[in-house]
């Protein structure tokens, strides 16, 4: 009997690692652990691309590849910036654009030519990207002088070109089949009320739209909010681009949402959508999809899976994230993709080239606060935790100058040296409901100094801490761990930063030798 027990116990054993290492060989949800809302995705021939929403950042409107649905690359940005003639947009007099920019992006490919749109609620326009070639451009850019609301664009069978935008009621338009602008004639409402089929005490009315035609059918993908209840996807369908329209839940499980439909090369289909998950963002997952009378169903038994039948992930670095010494080849592009500068940049005032292998911010104006001091370059964090590690030499700063690391949102959080009555400070600073306070500071006698931001995301515990190092060995914590809340003005997970500002006086200068990322980029 014992012997049969301990045989059983073999196999048990046996079948669990076996299982763990056939899961650890599979792709893992959340795809990507970290911020890239608002995907849009297409499929040409074996190579997918996605285009993602950064808002205020820039460059901007990323859009990254992938030949397997899980490990992605950035390939470029399809504007350097959105516009360089608004106030909110550079950060002056006072005004910034937090939360703005450009958001939800809809991106196609139609005969032999890639199409990306987006909207600003920044310029109140809608901005049409084209370009024959995805991965070097150049893009053709169209303005239209109106913001439609996280709109998709659609080429139906019969040449004839559409627009689908709004929340809650859905409307829709033709375009010229150039795209260079809209049909006035031709708009009308699609559906009434899209969020209909979720019930009628709604939060969030249904948004995001995305349209697909899948055996002839038209698919219409939204996400809605009902109250007391979660993110939720809604399907609509038709046989005519008209309608009329009928519409399910097609998922509500965790909160994923907003999305589309994507097929692989071999026919499998799977719905690419994400999840609000506090501080790092809003963050991919992919679900299944199996299509039954008619309808694509998300999911598996209605739930989310953890695991997917999908190439493993080799992690987020270095295609989203990445470290960077600050050293240049010929060739090599002076900043990287995974770099974006808080919103627009003056180039003016750094350079990797007036001291090789460092990255120099230089001061050129007053700034009255770290939120809106030009020049704070940015990456992603991402969870499930992270660090950054910067080392600085700051020997060339003025009275009054802040430059080190943050970890940037509305509560924001700083490590900074400080120059204040001839001295220099190590001052650690955060920035509850948005009001920063000095938490600690310390006096520093050397011009070298190391700097570390860490983050945890693990089941959403949001928080951050501060480091600084005199010799490059032994880390010392300083201040407080700050809590990481993703918050609606800045509606963007949090980034790494590097910044220097002054507030006295123009004409200091820093300079970075290093950005080093660590962190564990699976559960």
């Amino acid at each position: 009997m014992k012997i049969r027990e301990a045989f059983l116990c073999i196999i048990l054993v046996v079948g669990l690692v076996k299982t763990n290492y056939a899961q650890q060989k599979k792709a893992q949800n959340p795809v990507i652990f970290a911020d890239v809302p608002d995907m849009s995705m297409i499929r040409v021939n074996d190579t997918y691309y996605m285009s993602s929403t950064t808002m205020h950042m820039n460059p901007g409107l990323p859009i990254m590849k992938s030949r397997d649905l899980i490990n992605w690359e950035l390939l470029t940005y399809v504007y350097e910036t959105l516009e360089d003639n608004d106030d909110r947009l550079n950060l002056n007099n006072g005004k910034n654009d937090y939360g703005r920019g450009s958001w939800a992006s809809s991106l196609r490919y139609h005969n032999g030519i890639y199409y990306v749109s987006t909207f600003s609620g920044t310029t109140g326009k809608t901005y049409i990207f084209s370009t024959k070639n995805i991965e070097k451009g150049p893009w053709k850019r169209t303005v239209l002088n109106n913001s439609y609301h996280d709109h998709t664009i659609f080429f139906d069978d019969d040449g004839k070109v559409y627009m689908i935008w709004g929340a809650g009621k859905l409307q829709i338009i033709e375009l010229n089949s150039d795209l260079s602008d809209v049909k006035k004639e031709t708009k009308k409402v699609l559906i009434e009320n899209a969020s209909a089929p979720a019930g009628n005490n709604i939060m969030l009315q249904s948004e995001g739209s995305q349209l697909f035609k899948v055996n002839g059918k038209y698919y219409l993908f939204n996400i809605t909010w009902p109250k007391e209840g979660m993110r939720t996807v809604i399907i609509h369908r038709a046989d005519s681009i008209s309608g009329p329209w009928e519409g399910k839940i097609g998922l509500q499980d965790q909160g994923v949402a907003q999305g589309g439909l994507i097929d692989t090369p071999d026919g499998k289909w799977f719905s690419y959508l994400f999840k609000d998950s506090g501080g790092v963002g809003r963050i991919p997952y992919l679900v299944p999809v199996e299509w039954k009378e008619g309808w694509p169903i998300p999911g598996e038994n209605g739930k989310v899976p953890e695991y997917l039948d999908l190439p493993a992930s080799r992690g987020l670095i270095p295609g989203i994230i990445n470290s960077d010494d600050f050293n240049r080849k010929k060739g090599d592009k002076e900043l990287p993709l995974v770099w974006q500068w808080n919103h627009n940049s003056d180039n003016s005032l750094w350079s990797l080239k007036e001291r090789k292998g460092y990255l120099r911010l230089k001061t050129g104006r007053i700034d009255s606060s770290f939120v809106q001091a030009k020049n704070t370059l940015t990456q992603r964090t991402f969870g499930p935790e992270c660090s950054a590690a910067t080392f600085l030499e700051v020997s060339k700063m003025k009275e009054g100058d802040f430059a080190g690391i943050s970890l940037l949102q509305k509560e924001y959080g700083l490590l900074a040296v400080k120059v204040e009555n001839g001295a220099k400070k190590l001052v650690m600073i955060d920035a509850v409901k948005g009001n920063p306070r000095e938490v600690e500071s310390i006096l520093l006698t050397q011009d070298k100094v190391y700097f570390k931001a860490a983050c945890d995301f693990k089941d959403k515990a949001d928080t951050g801490r501060f480091f600084y190092s005199l010799d490059g060995q032994k880390w010392i914590s300083i201040g407080n761990p700050i809590k990481l809340p993703y918050t609606i003005p800045h509606f963007m997970g949090y980034r790494f930063g590097l910044f220097n500002y002054a507030t006295k006086n123009k004409g200091g200068y820093v300079d970075f030798d290093y950005f080093n990322i660590e962190g564990q980029t699976q559960k």
